[in-house]
């Protein structure tokens, strides 16, 4: 994906840096990186397991550059698909400048918060806390900061965390971290060129806005047994063909997925062509078919063609 204006000679970078967005499940990570950027590049709901590969989004201005990386949450984990999610997300902080950890301050500490306190505690990079969803009139932020403290004193741990206050989706105290984060980052030239605002593949990103429809849709019904592939892309002047395949795991679940007469799948399809032109400028028509594939979840052949193992 292509930003439409990039920086000007006269806009030299200072500081690049990878920040790594991590946190439990359903905290907010996407919202939080597509008001960043102020731009879409990770799909939003509130079904666990929204975000399934790891996203690069790369935002580039005056200041330099930074490149944050939208991690899968970490959640109660059942099957392979679950157990990689977790597995990805733990790993994303490997090898970055800053880490980011977003935590619901609207609801008290869970099992999955206490385990990323853990976490860092052994990394040696910076972490920066955003206690999001402070908009709400319920506040557990002294609960987290509280637990914090039972974890250092537990490890004998000296590190320092800054914790701020936020709402991704009111936009409060975003300048200020974003901000933060810039002067966190060392000095150095971009990692990326300055007109790209993501690297994420374009098929991956094409079947991610389809899944993220029947989310909205769909909900709690089905997600997580519904998984998106793009098998082809036909690029045209003024319009991609795009085939998409939708597997599910029973056949009981194809007739959800379609919808009666067709009404479902037919929505999904107008609704993530009109999204997708928005993105790319360019009219699309989406070929779209259900299979069935008994357990693709345990499938690690399935797993690795989808980007999940």
């Amino acid at each position: 994906m292509v930003k439409p204006a990039p920086m000007t000679e006269e806009h030299a970078i200072e500081r690049a840096g990878i920040v790594a967005i991590v946190g439990r499940t359903n905290v907010g990570k996407s919202t939080l990186v597509n008001h960043l950027l102020e731009e879409k590049v990770s799909i939003v709901s509130d079904t666990v397991q929204t975000t399934r590969n790891i996203i690069r989004a790369i935002l580039t201005e005056k200041r330099g550059q930074l490149v944050f990386l939208d991690t899968p949450g970490v959640h109660k984990a059942e099957g392979d698909l679950g157990k990689n999610l977790n597995k990805a997300a733990r790993s994303a902080v490997q090898g970055v400048d800053v880490i980011l950890l977003v935590l619901d301050a609207s609801s008290k500490p869970e099992l999955e918060d206490d385990g990323w306190f853990r976490r860092i505690t052994r990394e040696e990079v910076r972490c920066v806390v955003a206690l999001n969803k402070s908009d709400r009139n319920y506040d557990c932020s002294q609960a987290y900061k509280d637990l914090w403290e039972e974890i250092k004193a537990d490890r004998e741990s000296d590190k320092e965390l800054e914790w701020m206050n936020v709402s991704a989706l009111q936009g409060t105290q975003m300048p200020e971290l974003l901000s933060r984060l810039f002067e966190l980052v060392p000095e150095g030239p971009p990692l990326f060129p300055d007109d790209i605002l993501t690297d994420y593949p374009r098929k991956l990103n094409i079947a991610d806005v389809v899944r993220e429809k029947y989310f909205h849709r769909l909900e709690q019904e089905l997600p997580h047994c519904l998984a998106v592939w793009v098998e082809e892309i036909h690029e045209q002047e003024k319009k991609w063909t795009v085939d998409v395949s939708i597997m599910v795991e029973r056949h009981s679940q194809k007739g959800i997925v379609i919808g009666d007469k067709g009404r479902l799948i037919k929505w999904v399809r107008e609704q993530a062509e009109k999204e997708l032109y928005e993105m790319y400028g360019v009219h699309f028509k989406l070929n779209m078919w259900v299979s069935v594939e008994k357990n693709w979840r345990k499938n690690f052949w399935i797993l690795k063609k989808l980007g999940y193992a």
